[in-house]
């Protein structure tokens, strides 16, 4: 990660930007100390969905597997542009997905260069299972990319990655591999990461073997999320270390607890592909609307008086809040990270 974060400040850093984040965090320190909240600036960390929509059926992902309530879209390049005109001179990152493969929008690249042409940090996320193109890639100006990769045999794999190919996944690596190797660059830093379960844990070894002989930069093995008591037999790994909650009976619950604070409803917007607002990566159906951003400026929406009600009762009751109950704040979720 040492790479990530120096590439994160050489290109990111301006007075502006920095004064911008100074402002966002000293008012979430503060609203901690009073228990009321403040927000000043803007949010230093944009997500954007470019789609909700996914090849794949992974069972404990709710766009995967169905759940997932709302509409299915693809997000229109000129609100990608909107977006990254209206941030660009307060955020530092973009974060370029959320529920979905951002690939399959066909203007990715495009949104993943004209972000980066602004001088914004890039993060993307993909389960590697559309046809990559990888100069193009390597070329947008992309900084980092997570590829998801949870077995190093088909039949591992699909257990989780349902209807995936673990040979295409490996194909698109060695491909992003080599474009960076052409154009001698070092970026996007190519981070592998690897949901522990029960029926992957005992390839630990060959992952870590297989990373390495692949050339990504980073190993990252991180625990896996569930909604359900069935899940617990199904899915959590036998080695406790490799999970993030404690089992009571037939129930579960975070190791870390449900603390009164939540730093990402300060710090993270999201934006999904219509234009609502979530309060969070973990809002999946947008249960807490805050608006759109086609209406209004973000800036508006981030301080309006729908979110400082959710910061007020996280700040006072956070576990009143059924989506907080399993969420990833305050939670390790990258149980280890290896660089190679």
């Amino acid at each position: 990660m040492l790479k990530q974060n120096i590439r994160f400040l050489t290109k990111t850093f301006t007075v502006k930007r920095f004064i911008n984040a100074f402002q966002v965090y000293a008012a979430y320190f503060i609203s901690l100390i009073i228990k009321k909240s403040l927000f000043w600036g803007y949010p230093p960390v944009v997500v954007i969905e470019p789609t909700n929509i996914c090849n794949l059926k992974c069972p404990l992902c709710p766009s995967g597997n169905g759940t997932l309530k709302r509409s299915r879209g693809f997000m229109d390049y000129e609100l990608f542009c909107r977006i990254i005109d209206e941030v660009k001179d307060r955020a530092f990152m973009v974060v370029l997905w959320n529920q979905g493969e951002s690939f399959l929008n066909k203007d990715f690249t495009r949104m993943i260069k004209y972000a980066a042409d602004n001088k914004l940090f890039t993060l993307v996320s993909t389960n590697g299972n559309t046809t990559l193109q990888a100069e193009e890639l390597v070329n947008s100006g992309l900084d980092s990319m997570i590829v998801s990769l949870d077995g190093t045999s088909q039949e591992t794999y699909n257990k989780y990655r349902v209807n995936g190919s673990l040979q295409k996944v490996l194909d698109n690596v060695e491909a992003v591999v080599k474009a960076k190797k052409k154009f001698a660059s070092k970026y996007p830093l190519i981070r592998w990461q690897f949901l522990v379960m029960k029926h992957n844990e005992h390839e630990i070894d060959k992952i870590k073997d297989l990373s390495q002989e692949m050339g990504v930069d980073n190993l990252e093995l991180k625990s896996v999320q569930i909604y359900s008591k069935e899940d617990i037999e199904k899915f959590l790994p036998q080695n406790r270390k490799y999970r993030r909650y404690k089992i009571k009976g037939n129930d579960f619950e975070l190791k870390a607890g449900i603390p009164n604070r939540c730093r990402r409803i300060w710090t993270n917007a999201v934006i999904n592909w219509d234009g609502e607002i979530a309060i969070c990566c973990f809002d999946k159906d947008v249960d807490f609307p805050i608006g759109n951003i086609n209406d209004k400026d973000l800036k508006s929406l981030w301080k309006s008086k729908r979110i400082k009600q959710v910061r007020d009762r996280i700040l006072k009751d956070r576990k009143s809040i059924p989506l907080c109950r399993n969420c990833g704040e305050s939670v390790k979720l990258r149980v280890k990270q290896i660089s190679n």
